[in-house]
Protein backbone atom coordinates (compact mmCIF):
# COMPACT_ATOMS: atom_id res chain seq x y z
CA UNK A 1 0.00 0.00 0.00
CA UNK A 2 1.16 3.56 -0.74
CA UNK A 3 -0.33 7.02 -0.31
CA UNK A 4 -1.88 8.50 -3.45
CA UNK A 5 0.20 11.69 -3.38
CA UNK A 6 3.43 9.73 -2.90
CA UNK A 7 2.57 7.39 -5.77
CA UNK A 8 1.87 10.25 -8.18
CA UNK A 9 5.06 12.06 -7.19
CA UNK A 10 7.12 8.89 -7.70
CA UNK A 11 5.60 8.50 -11.17
CA UNK A 12 6.64 11.96 -12.33
CA UNK A 13 3.49 14.02 -11.87
CA UNK A 14 5.38 16.70 -9.99
CA UNK A 15 6.25 17.56 -6.42
CA UNK A 16 3.95 16.55 -3.58
CA UNK A 17 2.57 20.12 -3.67
CA UNK A 18 1.89 19.92 -7.41
CA UNK A 19 0.26 16.51 -6.99
CA UNK A 20 -2.07 17.86 -4.29
CA UNK A 21 -3.18 20.55 -6.76
CA UNK A 22 -4.03 17.88 -9.37
CA UNK A 23 -6.16 16.09 -6.81
CA UNK A 24 -7.93 19.28 -5.68
CA UNK A 25 -8.73 20.07 -9.31
CA UNK A 26 -10.58 16.73 -9.65
CA UNK A 27 -8.12 15.35 -12.20
CA UNK A 28 -7.46 12.11 -10.32
CA UNK A 29 -9.78 9.13 -10.05
CA UNK A 30 -9.52 5.74 -8.37
CA UNK A 31 -11.59 2.87 -9.74
CA UNK A 32 -13.80 5.36 -11.58
CA UNK A 33 -14.38 7.71 -8.64
CA UNK A 34 -12.95 11.23 -8.48
CA UNK A 35 -10.88 11.65 -5.31
CA UNK A 36 -10.23 14.75 -3.23
CA UNK A 37 -7.98 13.34 -0.50
CA UNK A 38 -4.27 12.95 -1.17
CA UNK A 39 -3.64 10.55 1.71
CA UNK A 40 -5.77 7.68 0.37
CA UNK A 41 -3.88 4.38 0.40
CA UNK A 42 -3.44 2.67 -2.98
CA UNK A 43 -2.98 -1.04 -3.70
CA UNK A 44 -1.72 -2.75 -6.84
CA UNK A 45 -5.30 -3.70 -7.75
CA UNK A 46 -6.58 -0.11 -7.88
CA UNK A 47 -6.99 1.66 -11.24
CA UNK A 48 -5.69 5.23 -11.02
CA UNK A 49 -6.33 7.77 -13.78
CA UNK A 50 -4.69 11.18 -13.94
CA UNK A 51 -6.49 13.44 -16.39
CA UNK A 52 -7.76 10.31 -18.15
CA UNK A 53 -4.35 8.57 -18.38
CA UNK A 54 -3.72 5.47 -16.28
CA UNK A 55 -0.99 5.65 -13.65
CA UNK A 56 0.39 2.23 -12.78
CA UNK A 57 1.49 1.13 -9.36
CA UNK A 58 3.44 -1.91 -8.28
CA UNK A 59 5.45 -2.53 -5.15
CA UNK A 60 8.77 -2.86 -6.98
CA UNK A 61 10.01 -2.67 -10.56
CA UNK A 62 12.51 -5.11 -12.09
CA UNK A 63 13.72 -4.20 -15.59
CA UNK A 64 16.31 -5.83 -17.85
CA UNK A 65 17.98 -3.39 -20.25
CA UNK A 66 20.47 -4.21 -23.00
CA UNK A 67 22.69 -1.17 -22.54
CA UNK A 68 24.30 0.39 -25.62
CA UNK A 69 27.67 2.13 -25.55
CA UNK A 70 27.56 5.88 -24.98
CA UNK A 71 25.12 5.81 -22.08
CA UNK A 72 26.06 6.21 -18.43
CA UNK A 73 24.57 4.00 -15.73
CA UNK A 74 23.04 6.84 -13.73
CA UNK A 75 19.70 8.55 -13.25
CA UNK A 76 21.05 11.94 -14.33
CA UNK A 77 24.21 13.22 -16.00
CA UNK A 78 25.12 16.68 -17.25
CA UNK A 79 27.39 15.45 -20.06
CA UNK A 80 26.00 12.18 -21.42
CA UNK A 81 22.67 10.44 -22.00
CA UNK A 82 21.75 7.98 -19.26
CA UNK A 83 20.21 4.52 -19.26
CA UNK A 84 17.04 6.10 -17.81
CA UNK A 85 16.60 7.95 -21.11
CA UNK A 86 15.95 4.53 -22.67
CA UNK A 87 13.18 3.58 -20.23
CA UNK A 88 9.56 4.67 -20.78
CA UNK A 89 8.52 3.50 -17.31
CA UNK A 90 9.20 6.20 -14.75
CA UNK A 91 9.58 5.90 -11.00
CA UNK A 92 11.81 8.22 -9.02
CA UNK A 93 13.13 5.35 -6.88
CA UNK A 94 14.58 3.43 -9.85
CA UNK A 95 18.32 2.85 -10.03
CA UNK A 96 20.81 0.61 -11.81
CA UNK A 97 22.23 -2.36 -9.89
CA UNK A 98 25.98 -2.20 -10.46
CA UNK A 99 27.14 0.45 -12.89
CA UNK A 100 28.58 -0.33 -16.30
CA UNK A 101 31.17 1.98 -17.85
CA UNK A 102 29.97 4.31 -20.59
CA UNK A 103 31.65 2.15 -23.28
CA UNK A 104 30.47 -1.17 -21.78
CA UNK A 105 27.31 -2.77 -23.18
CA UNK A 106 24.93 -5.49 -22.10
CA UNK A 107 22.90 -6.48 -19.08
CA UNK A 108 21.65 -3.71 -16.83
CA UNK A 109 19.25 -4.50 -14.01
CA UNK A 110 17.11 -1.49 -13.11
CA UNK A 111 14.96 -1.76 -10.02
CA UNK A 112 13.43 -0.03 -7.02
CA UNK A 113 14.26 -2.96 -4.73
CA UNK A 114 17.08 -1.80 -2.48
CA UNK A 115 17.29 -5.06 -0.53
CA UNK A 116 17.80 -7.10 -3.71
CA UNK A 117 20.42 -4.66 -4.98
CA UNK A 118 22.35 -4.89 -1.70
CA UNK A 119 22.36 -8.69 -1.86
CA UNK A 120 23.54 -8.71 -5.47
CA UNK A 121 26.32 -6.18 -4.92
CA UNK A 122 27.59 -7.19 -1.48
CA UNK A 123 31.14 -8.53 -1.68
CA UNK A 124 30.21 -11.03 1.04
CA UNK A 125 27.69 -12.69 -1.29
CA UNK A 126 30.19 -13.34 -4.14
CA UNK A 127 27.48 -12.98 -6.81
CA UNK A 128 28.77 -13.94 -10.25
CA UNK A 129 28.89 -11.41 -13.11
CA UNK A 130 29.79 -12.82 -16.52
CA UNK A 131 31.25 -10.72 -19.33
CA UNK A 132 31.85 -11.32 -23.00
CA UNK A 133 35.25 -9.77 -23.63
CA UNK A 134 36.94 -8.95 -26.92
CA UNK A 135 40.68 -8.79 -26.25
CA UNK A 136 43.62 -7.38 -28.20
CA UNK A 137 45.52 -10.66 -28.48
CA UNK A 138 45.19 -14.31 -27.35
CA UNK A 139 45.67 -15.39 -23.75
CA UNK A 140 48.34 -17.99 -23.10
CA UNK A 141 48.08 -20.64 -20.41
CA UNK A 142 50.07 -18.58 -17.94
CA UNK A 143 47.63 -15.67 -18.38
CA UNK A 144 44.66 -17.99 -17.84
CA UNK A 145 46.24 -19.47 -14.72
CA UNK A 146 46.85 -16.02 -13.24
CA UNK A 147 43.27 -14.91 -13.86
CA UNK A 148 41.87 -18.19 -12.57
CA UNK A 149 43.90 -18.26 -9.36
CA UNK A 150 43.33 -14.64 -8.29
CA UNK A 151 45.39 -11.97 -9.97
CA UNK A 152 46.90 -8.88 -8.35
CA UNK A 153 45.97 -5.65 -10.15
CA UNK A 154 47.74 -2.30 -9.93
CA UNK A 155 50.48 -3.80 -7.81
CA UNK A 156 48.66 -4.46 -4.56
CA UNK A 157 44.95 -5.19 -5.11
CA UNK A 158 44.11 -8.89 -5.05
CA UNK A 159 41.15 -10.17 -7.09
CA UNK A 160 39.27 -13.32 -6.23
CA UNK A 161 39.68 -16.21 -8.69
CA UNK A 162 37.83 -15.70 -11.98
CA UNK A 163 36.45 -18.20 -14.49
CA UNK A 164 37.94 -17.94 -17.97
CA UNK A 165 36.38 -19.51 -21.03
CA UNK A 166 38.18 -19.21 -24.37
CA UNK A 167 35.81 -18.79 -27.34
CA UNK A 168 38.49 -17.91 -29.88
CA UNK A 169 41.82 -16.09 -29.97
CA UNK A 170 40.27 -12.69 -29.38
CA UNK A 171 37.03 -13.54 -27.59
CA UNK A 172 36.57 -14.89 -24.08
CA UNK A 173 34.03 -14.94 -21.30
CA UNK A 174 35.25 -13.83 -17.89
CA UNK A 175 33.20 -14.47 -14.76
CA UNK A 176 34.01 -12.52 -11.62
CA UNK A 177 32.33 -12.34 -8.22
CA UNK A 178 33.41 -8.87 -7.15
CA UNK A 179 32.73 -5.34 -8.32
CA UNK A 180 36.02 -3.49 -8.21
CA UNK A 181 36.39 -0.30 -10.22
CA UNK A 182 37.05 -1.14 -13.90
CA UNK A 183 37.88 -4.63 -12.70
CA UNK A 184 37.74 -6.61 -15.95
CA UNK A 185 39.83 -4.02 -17.81
CA UNK A 186 42.40 -3.92 -15.02
CA UNK A 187 42.59 -7.72 -14.81
CA UNK A 188 43.35 -8.02 -18.53
CA UNK A 189 45.85 -5.19 -18.31
CA UNK A 190 47.62 -7.12 -15.52
CA UNK A 191 48.34 -9.92 -18.03
CA UNK A 192 49.56 -7.41 -20.63
CA UNK A 193 46.37 -7.49 -22.64
CA UNK A 194 43.71 -4.95 -23.51
CA UNK A 195 39.91 -4.99 -23.53
CA UNK A 196 38.60 -3.90 -26.93
CA UNK A 197 34.91 -4.54 -26.22
CA UNK A 198 33.13 -5.46 -23.00
CA UNK A 199 29.59 -6.77 -22.63
CA UNK A 200 27.93 -8.04 -19.47
CA UNK A 201 25.81 -11.09 -20.28
CA UNK A 202 24.85 -12.47 -16.86
CA UNK A 203 24.34 -11.47 -13.24
CA UNK A 204 23.76 -14.40 -10.89
CA UNK A 205 21.03 -16.43 -12.68
CA UNK A 206 19.80 -13.51 -14.79
CA UNK A 207 20.95 -13.95 -18.40
CA UNK A 208 20.74 -11.14 -20.94
CA UNK A 209 17.77 -11.81 -23.21
CA UNK A 210 19.20 -12.41 -26.70
CA UNK A 211 15.97 -11.03 -28.19
CA UNK A 212 16.67 -7.58 -26.76
CA UNK A 213 18.48 -5.31 -29.20
CA UNK A 214 20.81 -2.70 -27.73
CA UNK A 215 18.70 0.01 -26.14
CA UNK A 216 15.69 -2.27 -25.63
CA UNK A 217 14.32 -3.45 -22.30
CA UNK A 218 11.64 -5.61 -20.75
CA UNK A 219 10.23 -6.39 -17.33
CA UNK A 220 11.65 -9.44 -15.58
CA UNK A 221 9.47 -12.50 -15.32
CA UNK A 222 8.31 -13.76 -11.94
CA UNK A 223 10.67 -16.72 -12.33
CA UNK A 224 13.66 -14.45 -13.00
CA UNK A 225 12.84 -12.28 -9.98
CA UNK A 226 12.53 -15.31 -7.71
CA UNK A 227 15.89 -16.70 -8.89
CA UNK A 228 17.62 -13.38 -8.20
CA UNK A 229 16.11 -13.28 -4.71
CA UNK A 230 16.93 -16.91 -3.90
Amino acid sequence: MIRLDKLLAKNGYGSRKEVKKLIRNSLVSINGNIVKNDDIKISENDIILVDGVQCFYQENYYIMLNKPAGYVSANEDNLHPTIMDLIDIYNSDMFCVGRLDIDTTGLCLITTDGKLAHNLLSNKKHVEKEYLVTIAHPLNQEDIDKLSSGIVIDGDELCLPAKVNIINDNLITLTICEGKFHQVKRMLKAVNNEVIKLKRIRMKDLILDENLAEGEYRLLTEEEINKLKA
